[in-house]
């Protein structure tokens, strides 16, 4: 049966969506509001340098390869990948830095050498984080969040205790060296949440992380992007930029259509990649399935003050991922989610893709993009913003011993209003809704309405949660949705 699908948003899940659904054999068009594709993942440009406007990590590329293998088709296919080494270095003072090196059997010699002894701690913790990658990437995160039964195997039984202790109980258990549990506390944040708000079994992330290690796609995560967009329009799928969905249209609790840009467009199928909140709003009241008191006591990851800035000279000591833990990491997080309000000194992170890739910058110039995690909803002023550039930057010249404030050509800013406007993202949040024990898998906003027939929902605000990789495999979970619901349909129909 095939049915004519519109798609809200063209980020990695709705990609990912329309990609499945079109290999299905369905009519799918995609609704894009601003003018280039990709989401939060787009791209800036600007004077020869090139930045990704959102993601730059590129973890778990088995995730990657399982996406495009369901196409027959691989990664290389579309872009190059870059294994870097080092992965990333973090900061804790002037001139004082631990660096993180491709290889597992590297990184127990590092921390060996800043606590001995902890690199047989350190390869027992990897060993327990690989099993449960495993158990999630491998299993649980590919199930659609509808049942609490989904959580529940033989082998998560085992682990039930994973559920409710938490990451950085665990690791100050084992590592009593600050530093290094700073570092393995360092991963869950992409997660959204504090690493004493997210439970145990989530240590998968630290074997992505020193496991398999961290990539580097060359001239950027937008290459991914674009190869989505030519998988996509090869399966046939179309996409439509600058047209913003005003409405969801609904008759008798049954989705029928959307109006975009005062034009309406039939559809057997609405999905929404957009903002769940947002996408809710484009809905009559009595059509919306989460109240906004559902959505004020969720718990939401971090907003972000971003920086793209252009120097006009190549930096030193810093690596390609470089992050800054030389402030007091539990007050920055009180800041986010106990006390929202903007950080009196906050962690940043730094990213200088140059240093790897000579595409994204011009020749003995450097790009780099600066991100300060915010709690959502702050106000969000241009002073603000120039105040904690010079926050920053102050702190960056002096931790890497080098002036680098007179060598900057140009510096471009994202904040909480831009994440709005662009994005329709709720209070401005950057990753969605944070992963903590109670908004897991089936405890997070469903996937299909309960409240309108033929309406669905992708993205990091539903299953499986934050992140690239969980956006590519909530666009296959959706898809199989869809499928299993409407091929059922098809087939009492024809009875």
């Amino acid at each position: 049966m095939n049915l004519r699908i519109v798609i809200i948003g063209s980020g990695f899940s709705a990609l990912s969506a329309a990609c499945y659904l079109a290999k299905d054999g369905h009519d799918v068009t995609i609704f894009e509001k601003n003018k280039t594709i990709g989401g939060r993942a787009r791209q800036l440009k600007k004077d020869g340098f090139t930045f990704d406007i959102g993601p730059t990590w590129y973890w778990m590329p088995d995730v990657f390869e399982r996406f495009f293998s369901d196409f027959e088709k691989l990664p290389s296919d579309y872009y190059e990948l870059e294994k870097l080494n080092p992965a990333y270095s973090v900061y804790f003072a002037k001139d004082d830095y631990i660096t993180i090196e491709d290889t597992l059997e590297k990184i127990c010699e590092t921390f060996e050498k800043e606590e001995p002894g902890s690199s047989q701690k350190l390869k027992k913790f990897i060993a327990n984080a690989q099993h449960n990658y495993e158990v999630a990437i491998k299993d649980l995160v590919y199930r659609p969040g509808v049942s609490p039964f989904e959580l529940m195997t033989p082998v998560t039984m085992k682990k039930i205790d994973q559920f409710f202790s938490t990451i950085k109980k665990d690791v100050r258990k084992e590592f009593k060296n600050d530093r290094l549990a700073k570092i393995l506390e360092f991963p869950v944040l992409f997660l959204g949440a504090k690493p004493d708000n997210t439970p145990s079994f989530y240590s998968f992330m630290n074997y992505a992380d020193f496991g398999i290690g961290t990539f580097h796609p060359k001239k950027g995560m937008y290459e991914v992007i674009l190869a989505m967009e030519q998988l996509a329009k090869s399966l046939g799928v179309k996409i439509k930029t600058e047209n913003s969905v005003e409405k969801i249209t609904v008759t008798d609790s049954q989705a029928n259509g959307i109006i975009a840009n005062g034009k309406t467009y039939p559809a057997d199928i609405v999905l929404s990649g957009g903002d769940y909140h947002h996408s809710e709003t484009l809905l009559d009241k009595k059509d919306r399935q989460y109240s906004e008191a559902y959505w004020e006591k969720k718990v939401f990851a971090p907003s972000s003050l971003l920086f793209y800035v252009g120097f006009d000279k190549k930096l030193k000591n810093v690596n390609h991922h470089t992050l800054f833990f030389d402030v007091d990491f539990e007050a920055h997080a009180k800041e986010i989610y106990d006390t929202p309000k903007w950080p009196e000194n906050p962690l940043f992170y730094a990213s200088f893709p140059s240093l790897t890739d000579e595409s994204v910058a011009p020749e003995g110039q450097e790009a780099g993009i600066f991100l300060i995690p915010l709690a959502p909803g702050l106000e969000d002023t241009e002073a603000l913003r120039t105040l904690y550039f010079n926050k920053i930057m102050d702190r960056f010249e002096n931790l890497t011993s080098q002036s680098v404030k007179n060598n900057i050509i140009f510096k471009e800013s994202f904040c909480v209003n831009d994440f709005i406007e662009d994005y329709n993202s709720y209070k401005g949040n950057a990753y969605g809704m944070a992963n903590t024990l109670m908004q897991t898998a089936f405890l997070r906003p469903k996937l299909k309405s309960k409240k309108v027939n033929n309406l669905y929902f992708t993205g990091q605000l539903t299953v499986p949660g934050p992140g690239v990789p969980p956006s590519l495999i909530s666009g296959k979970l959706v898809a199989e949705l869809i499928k299993k619901h409407h091929t059922a349909k098809a087939h009492e129909s024809a009875i």
